[in-house]
């Protein structure tokens, strides 16, 4: 956490993050030529985001894409504003995320990319993401996931009423650590399928998650606020057992 309000304490590093913010997977490069410090002060705050893990990177090539990471900023909030909001306070949410693995992708280069460590285990993980009565808990509207997580599988996610709120045909799956999926949007105007991967690793007694969201149509910049509020959700369901649904999709 200190490492968390070390990096939003410098107003160039938050000028950075909101960089991302604007244009999410940047080379060091394009980074630089925003700023008017060397290239070696943008590459040392940079790596003071890493560590506070509010960058993410993933190399393409002979590149190294830099994502904003949410979802500390996420847990954050969960931890320290929404228990002065909310009459019940949520444990405390372990904050530590890093990503350094090859998976093959159609697209080489991801829209965006959110990660966090959940204390519990893969096949748990697993669970809570492809069964409809975890994810009611936790998703947006309490969605309830239908179908089968497996290699050629379509999965669907319904709210209470049985409206469809998203579809998905599986591409891969390898349980309990591989979900890679077609994403169809049901709701709104703008309904152009994307893609979506979970990638699901243990880390000693935690468990990392990494979302990579690719090919998001323009009109769905509202996909990558919702993927962390769902995390959030997840991963306080996960540790503390209380359920917490995101905000309605519009």
């Amino acid at each position: 956490m200190d490492a968390l309000f070390k990096a939003l304490n410098d107003p160039a590093r938050r000028q950075i993050l909101d960089a991302l913010r604007a244009e999410d997977g940047q080379t060091l490069g394009q980074i630089e030529a925003q700023f008017a410090m060397t290239r070696f002060g943008v590459m040392a705050h940079l790596r003071v985001l890493e560590l506070a893990h509010l960058v993410t990177t993933r190399r393409v090539g002979r590149y190294k894409h830099h994502y904003l990471n949410p979802l500390p900023l996420q847990e954050m909030i969960d931890r320290w504003i929404a228990p002065l909001l909310q009459p019940a306070t949520r444990a405390v949410l372990t904050l530590k995320a890093h990503l350094e693995k090859e998976n093959p992708m159609a697209d080489p280069k991801p829209d965006f990319i959110h990660q966090t460590f959940i204390r519990t285990t893969p096949q748990a993980l697993w669970d809570a993401l492809t069964t409809g009565a975890m994810t009611q808990q936790y998703y947006i509207m309490g969605a309830a996931v239908e179908g089968a997580a497996v290699t050629g599988g379509r999965l669907i996610w319904r709210k209470a009423d049985g409206t469809e709120l998203l579809a998905g045909d599986v591409l891969r799956a390898d349980a309990p650590h591989l979900l890679d999926m077609t994403f169809e949007p049901l709701w709104g105007t703008v309904r152009t399928p994307s893609r979506a991967v979970y990638l699901i690793d243990a880390q000693g007694p935690l468990t990392r998650l990494t979302i990579e969201h690719y090919g998001l149509a323009a009109g769905q910049e509202g996909v990558k606020e919702g993927w962390a509020m769902i995390a959030s959700g997840l991963k306080t369901l996960l540790e503390t057992g209380q359920a917490l649904m995101p905000a309605v999709a519009s």
